[in-house]
C-alpha cells in the first residue's frame, strides 16, 4: 500500500510551513550566490598584479574605490589597481581574487602595498552559481522543512509552498476498567492515561490528533466508535480490546466493518496483542492500530510500529524507518528470548560513544511510572537470553 498516495497536498506560507513535509520539489529562478562577491574583508585584485609579490617585495596598487556589501560596483579594475572590498560585497569587473586585509597594508588614502601573494588565483572570490544554478531542484519532495530549509526557502524568495496535509490520527480507548482523569477512583477502576499519551505521540509525529472518548467492552458501542473513527481518521489508534479475552472486540468488529487485517498479534514484548487492519474499501484507505491496554505496551508499539507508519503517511521520503543505534549497555540485560524483547531507558552519548542505561524497577507492560524519561529501548532479538554490562546492543531510539 501506498502510505502517502492517499494525503491531499496544501499550499501553506513559509512562516508556518516548520515542520511540515514538501509535497513537490522545489526549484528557483536563482542562483546561488547570486553573483561573484568576496568571502573576506580586503581588496579586490587582479591575480597577476600581486602572483609574485612578499613582505620584502609587496606589490604597490592603487586603490580606486571602495565596495560594500550591499552596494554595486562603480569602476573596472586595470592592472596596477585594487578595490577596497567587504564581505559579501560584489567582485568589480577586472578583479578575480581577494587579497585578505591581514595580508595587506594601507600607504595612504588610495595607496595599499600587497605582502603575501594569494596562494591560488581566485582566492576567497565566491562565484555566481557555485553553490546552486538556477533552475536545478533545490529542495526535493518529502523533505521535511527545518531551520535550514526555511532559511533556504527564504534566501530563494518562496513565500508559499505545497506541502502534505498532516495526518488526522483518531484515538479512543476502550475497557469498562477506564475513567476519566477528573473522576474519582473506584476499586478496579483506572484512569484513561493512554489517550493522554497517544494524542501527545501523535501530535509530536507531526499528526493532528482527534480523542473520541472511551467506549466500554461492548460489541455494539465498539463497533459504532470504531466506524466513527475510521471514517474521520488517517490512522486510528485504539488502546486495550485487542487481546484474547470474551470483551475483546476489536478484531470481531473490524472484519464485520470490512476491514483487511493484515496483523492479528506480533512476536514482540511488551506489545504482543497488536491489530493492524486497513479499509481498501474507503476513499480515504485509513490505517487502523489496535494498541495494547497496558501503557507500556502501548507506547513501545507506537514506537516501534506506528512512528514510522506516520512518518511514511506524512510524506517524508526519506528516514521513516525504525532508527536502531549501536550503544554500549551499562547494566546486564535479560529476556526469555521467545520473542523480540525492548527494555526501556536511557540513551546517552558520552565521549562520542552511545550508552544504553536500563530504567531502574521492574520492566513491567503495567509499570508506567518507570517509563518516564525514556530516550530509547533496548531490544534483544529472538533467542537472545542476554546481554552482559559493558557489551554493545542495538537501542531504538526514541
Amino acid at each position: 500500500m501506498n502510505l502517502v498516495s492517499s494525503i491531499d497536498t496544501e499550499i501553506v506560507d513559509i512562516s508556518l510551513s516548520a515542520g511540515r513535509i514538501l509535497a513537490q520539489p522545489l526549484a528557483s529562478q536563482l542562483d546561488f550566490p547570486h553573483w561573484d562577491n568576496s568571502a573576506m574583508d580586503g581588496y579586490a585584485v587582479r591575480f597577476t598584479d600581486v602572483e609574485t609579490c612578499t613582505p620584502e617585495q609587496p606589490a604597490i596598487l592603487k586603490v580606486v574605490e571602495t565596495i560594500a556589501a550591499g552596494s554595486q560596483p562603480q569602476l573596472v579594475i586595470h592592472p596596477g589597481e585594487a578595490a577596497r572590498i567587504f564581505t559579501g560585497a560584489c567582485l568589480p569587473l577586472g578583479a578575480d581574487t581577494i587579497v585578505m586585509q591581514e595580508q595587506a597594508q594601507l600607504q595612504d588614502e588610495d595607496r595599499v602595498a600587497i605582502l603575501n601573494s594569494p596562494s591560488v588565483l581566485g582566492e576567497f572570490v565566491r562565484h555566481r552559481a557555485s553553490f546552486y544554478q538556477a533552475g536545478n531542484t533545490l529542495l526535493e519532495s518529502g523533505t521535511l522543512i527545518k531551520a535550514p530549509e526555511i532559511a533556504i526557502l527564504a534566501a530563494a524568495q518562496c513565500q508559499q509552498l505545497t506541502v502534505f496535509r498532516r495526518p488526522r490520527v483518531v484515538v479512543f480507548s476502550t475497557g469498562d476498567e477506564l475513567v476519566s482523569i477528573g473522576q474519582s477512583l473506584q476499586p478496579g477502576q483506572i484512569v484513561d492515561s493512554n489517550h493522554y499519551a497517544l494524542m501527545v505521540f501523535a501530535a509530536q509525529a507531526g499528526a493532528i490528533p482527534t480523542y473520541l472518548g472511551i467506549v466500554k467492552d461492548e460489541e455494539k458501542a465498539t463497533k459504532n466508535m470504531v466506524a466513527q473513527a475510521i471514517a474521520k481518521a488517517d490512522i486510528v489508534l485504539s488502546s486495550g480490546g485487542v487481546s484474547v479475552g470474551e470483551h475483546d472486540y476489536v478484531e470481531k468488529v473490524l472484519e464485520a466493518l470490512g476491514a483487511e487485517i493484515h496483523i492479528r498479534s506480533v512476536a514482540v514484548k511488551p506489545g504482543k496483542p497488536l491489530t493492524v487492519a486497513t479499509f481498501p474499501q474507503l476513499p480515504h484507505q485509513p490505517i487502523y492500530f489496535g494498541l495494547p491496554g497496558n501503557p507500556v505496551s502501548a507506547l513501545v508499539s507506537c514506537w516501534r510500529f506506528v512512528a514510522p507508519a506516520l512518518k511514511k503517511l506524512s510524506g517524508i521520503k526519506d528516514n521513516w524507518k525504525p532508527e536502531f543505534i549501536k550503544a554500549r549497555s551499562q547494566h546486564n540485560l535479560r529476556s526469555d528470548g521467545k520473542r523480540e524483547t525492548y527494555l526501556w531507558g536511557k540513551l546517552d552519548l558520552v565521549a562520542g560513544n552511545y550508552e544504553f542505561s536500563l530504567a531502574g524497577g521492574s520492566q513491567n507492560s503495567g509499570n508506567l511510572i518507570n517509563l518516564a524519561q525514556t530516550t530509547g529501548l533496548a531490544m534483544l532479538p529472538v533467542g537472545k537470553t542476554s546481554i552482559s554490562q559493558g557489551e554493545e546492543v542495538e537501542v531504538l531510539k526514541i
